[in-house]
């Protein structure tokens, strides 16, 4: 068991679909309508609060597992996890920027 943990960690670390592994925001989800909402949204709150931040999407399962997360959409914040299960508004997304 040990090992498959030790497997999931270095899995957090690997680039997914293009995506950056070091981004401070990471949507969660498998790119289904609601995943996409959050992302529009979390792009939204970055806007709005004139940050320099990119938004990866990150639709890996293996990856998403990692993070313990078992409903999607989730945002990820400096790698805790922040909301998982439900799309939220830009200005709760701005309130845990």
């Amino acid at each position: 068991m040990a090992l498959f943990k030790k497997k999931l960690k270095q899995e957090k670390t690997k680039v997914v679909n293009n995506a950056n592994p070091n981004a401070r925001i990471k949507i969660l989800g498998s790119g289904c309508p609601k995943c996409l909402t959050l992302e529009k949204n979390a792009k939204i709150a970055v806007e709005n609060l004139n940050l320099k931040d990119e938004v990866t999407h990150i639709t890996d399962m293996q990856t998403i597992v990692g993070y313990s997360v078992m409903s999607t959409p989730a945002l990820v914040i400096d790698e805790k996890v922040v909301s998982s299960g439900k799309v939220l508004s830009p200005k709760a997304i701005e309130s845990y920027l």
